[in-house]
């Protein structure tokens, strides 16, 4: 099996890319983060790292023709690419950080498609996993880019799979809830520099909502991206899949 990721250097990614290749996948991945790529490296010398800036076209566009042509093809697509984007009101938020912020968690799905697609339906298989959120399936107040975004990575996923279905190739959205590790507590830290209340009231709040009381462990989106990419899910396409405990009401502050 042939796997393209994006930023999968650490956290979620890293754990799909980790996943993939144990399962004996040749992997390509990119991040944005120099160290963690390093760090990357040293722990999976057997993946291919390259330091990409998705929200910049040529870089996706070089990095997505070497790995291509390195695998020769791709069965696989994670596009993981994500950004916090900022915690404000919407009044409060700049335009250009708006658009950051879609650059990096909807463009960048769409550009790495737009590669990626004509070799699979040549091929005539393969599977697109795009990461959405649980605020792609409700609202997040403070957070309105980063929503958008989610909600319109589904948007995107349906109506690829619509488009690709008679290629047989697969396209779904995973929608993770609140996943362990530093980007949470990076988004977690803003709003409650934001709020003016405690980080731990706020940590809180993410999980009371949930009937499994507990943070998702990354390696159960890898899981389930395992799973949509085998031949137990070769019926599954144009699904948003939450993988959350079972929201019962997002986030309430």
């Amino acid at each position: 099996m042939r796997v393209i990721i994006t930023a999968a250097a650490a956290g979620i990614g890293r754990a799909i890319a980790e996943a993939f290749a144990n399962q004996g996948a040749r992997v390509h991945i990119c991040d944005v983060a120099e160290a963690a790529i390093g760090d990357f490296r040293s722990a999976n010398p057997q993946i291919a790292a390259t330091r990409v800036d998705v929200s910049r076209e040529s870089e996706l566009d070089a990095w997505l023709d070497a790995a291509l042509a390195d695998l020769g093809g791709a069965d696989v697509l994670v596009n993981n690419a994500g950004s916090k984007g900022p915690t404000a009101f919407v009044e409060e938020i700049e335009p250009q950080h708006w658009r950051e912020c879609l650059a990096v968690c909807l463009e960048s799905h769409f550009l790495c498609a737009r590669r990626v697609v004509p070799v699979m339906k040549q091929q005539k298989s393969g599977s697109i996993i795009n990461l959405s959120s649980v605020a792609g399936l409700v609202g997040f107040g403070m957070r309105t880019p980063y929503a958008a975004a989610k909600w319109a990575v589904i948007g995107f996923t349906k109506s690829l799979a619509i488009e690709l279905g008679p290629h047989d190739v697969r396209v779904n959205a995973i929608c993770p809830g609140t996943v362990k590790g530093e980007r949470m507590d990076r988004v977690i830290s803003a709003e409650a520099q934001r709020r003016g209340i405690s980080f731990d009231r706020i940590a809180d709040e993410y999980i009371s909502g949930q009937s499994i009381k507990r943070y998702v462990e990354p390696t159960e989106i890898a899981d389930l991206c395992l799973f949509l990419t085998s031949p137990s899910a070769k019926m599954i396409t144009g699904q948003a899949i939450a993988v959350d405990g079972h929201t019962e009401t997002y986030h309430i502050g």
